[in-house]
């Protein structure tokens, strides 16, 4: 009964994981896991394995597919074969979930019951139910450089902006929150369209690629900042300073 339930349980978490993830054509369903191939994440949308959430480089942590359901992973989290219906019942490299999934067999680790911390939320998952999400830049203390990467406010956290370094990332490298933060426009110069958030001493300054997008930004963040967390509210009371 225990194996039974703990089967189901992990029935039911793939089913999650697979859903929430948003690729180019609908994920596969956990009933055709091995019987039909899966559409791959693409290499460039993740920066770490969607498993043990490592970071990848180019010489310790490469990245390998899971034939089964797609994910982008390590070479430690594929380290399993499974036969796949679909490939005609041979061999293939799978990750744990799916080799678990597929064989019935238990694992030595098992990092199921770990809990997710407040950056262990994934890109895909969460943008998926965000009051808003694009790629913006975060610029570095003196404005000529700085970090590109996949900015996120969640429906269920408005109160905070989740950065990741791309959009199929499974764990947030960082996060700011936004209560009490004024938000301020730059002028336009050169084709940069620049805002930022200050509290204090503390300064964030982003880049969009748009003065659409970041008009759209300026107003999301004002909302969170002003502590405003229920869409019904009035859009125009935050501090936003233009």
């Amino acid at each position: 009964q225990d194996a039974i339930d703990r089967k189901e349980k992990r029935s039911e978490t793939f089913k999650a994981a697979v859903h929430g993830l948003e690729t180019d054509t609908p994920a596969l369903k956990t009933e055709e896991l091995g019987r039909r191939a899966p559409q791959w994440v693409r290499d460039n949308l993740v920066t770490m394995c969607m498993r043990c959430k490592e970071p990848f480089n180019a010489i310790t942590r490469r990245r390998h597919h899971c034939r089964a359901c797609g994910y982008v992973v390590c070479a430690r989290c594929s380290d399993y074969k499974a036969e796949l219906q679909y490939d005609g019942n041979r061999p293939n490299r799978v990750c744990q979930e799916c080799f678990i999934f597929l064989t019935g067999h238990t694992v030595l680790e098992d990092r199921e019951g770990k809990n997710k911390g407040i950056l262990e939320k994934g890109a895909a998952e969460v943008s998926s139910r965000s009051l808003l999400c694009s790629s913006l830049q975060l610029l570095d203390k003196n404005g000529k450089g700085g970090t590109r990467g996949w900015f996120v406010i969640p429906e269920d956290d408005p109160l905070v902006l989740y950065i990741y370094a791309a959009p199929q990332d499974v764990r947030a490298h960082t996060s700011i929150p936004l209560l009490g933060y004024q938000v301020r426009d730059m002028p336009q110069s050169e084709s940069r369209h620049l805002f930022q958030l200050a509290q204090s001493r503390q300064v964030f300054t982003f880049m969009a690629d748009t003065e659409e997008l970041k008009r759209r930004w300026m107003k999301a963040m004002a909302r969170s900042a002003a502590g405003i967390t229920d869409p019904e509210e009035e859009e125009d009371a935050g501090p936003c300073d233009e």
